[in-house]
């Protein structure tokens, strides 16, 4: 019975997409952002997640009422909810953070941080960057505030494959496919944001607590070793194997006429490697959160 209704959830849940499409996205959807988030604030030494707590007590000082970050949840999709914001002139007040979300990256060729962050505007830039302005108690409290909801969201976007590889079009925004029956102004992107992340997150066992059960500290500790320039490169790398490798055969090879369909074989093999992302994700926030803050 419990198979019957999930696939009478899941027909359903399909058809309401394709009667109401989601817009393109722009970074991970709520769900991935904040299972990120839960498994960091899961795995991080009590000093830090005491530390955390406290700073984001002071949530008001960042003056984004319509953002609030009262948790470690709501700081991880600040970044984002603030986009459309406009100071007193009309002018968007966090315009200068857009390109921090992502690092154009070709998958097509040599791996390569330095031209695409050569002025700091970049995903694994900023993450440096509010690393250290998190750690730094000399700094105003809203500033590290701000700091700590910054860093929280980028470490999730960089666990989004095609925030950290892409190939001429925009990290896959251009590249029209479909989900199965949901297609509209579907694009590859879309899928690795939203709807495959939270289907592979809410699959046994669901969310961040199955994702941390289903996985073993030796495990974990792997995924959080390196530096920020190696995890940008494994996420770059599963950009080329896994998100374009899984609907092209050639990843660097001419697009097909027809846009391909990520069909439920597909998004069954892809589970894997989207629960990997998610955790890699929240186990890299963790540590540096404890180098940060603990």
């Amino acid at each position: 019975m419990p198979n019957r209704l999930l696939r009478a959830a899941t027909r359903a849940g399909l058809l309401l997409c394709a009667l109401f499409p989601a817009p393109p996205s722009e970074a991970y959807w709520e769900y991935g952002h904040q299972t990120v988030a839960k498994i960091a604030v899961a795995q991080v030494k009590p000093r830090t997640r005491a530390r955390i707590r406290a700073l984001l007590r002071h949530g008001d000082l960042l003056g984004t009422p319509e953002c609030p970050v009262a948790d470690i949840a709501e700081a991880s999709t600040w970044a984002d909810c603030i986009k459309p914001l406009k100071d007193a002139s009309g002018k968007p007040r966090f315009g200068y953070a857009y390109s921090w979300h992502f690092q154009d990256v070709d998958i097509c060729k040599p791996f390569d941080l330095a031209t695409p962050c050569a002025d700091g505007n970049c995903l694994s830039a900023q993450i440096v960057r509010q690393k250290g302005r998190l750690a730094d108690r000399s700094l105003p409290l809203a500033d590290r505030v701000q700091a700590l909801a910054f860093l929280v969201h980028f470490v999730g976007d960089l666990s989004q494959p095609l925030h950290a590889g892409e190939h001429d079009d925009q990290g896959a925004n251009k590249v029209k496919a479909s989900y199965g029956l949901v297609a509209g102004r579907n694009n590859l992107h879309s899928i690795w944001d939203g709807y495959l992340a939270e289907r592979a997150i809410s699959s046994p066992s669901a969310g961040a607590v199955g994702l941390l059960r289903d996985s073993n500290r030796a495990e974990r500790r792997k995924l959080a070793a390196g530096s920020i320039e190696d995890w940008s490169r494994d996420s770059w790398r599963v950009s080329h194997d896994v998100a374009y490798g899984s609907l092209f055969a050639d990843p660097c090879g001419p697009r097909p006429s027809e846009r391909p369909v990520m069909n439920e074989a597909m998004v069954k093999r892809l589970i894997p490697s989207a629960r990997r992302q998610v955790l890699a994700g929240g186990v890299r926030l963790a540590r540096l959160l404890d180098e940060a803050l603990g």
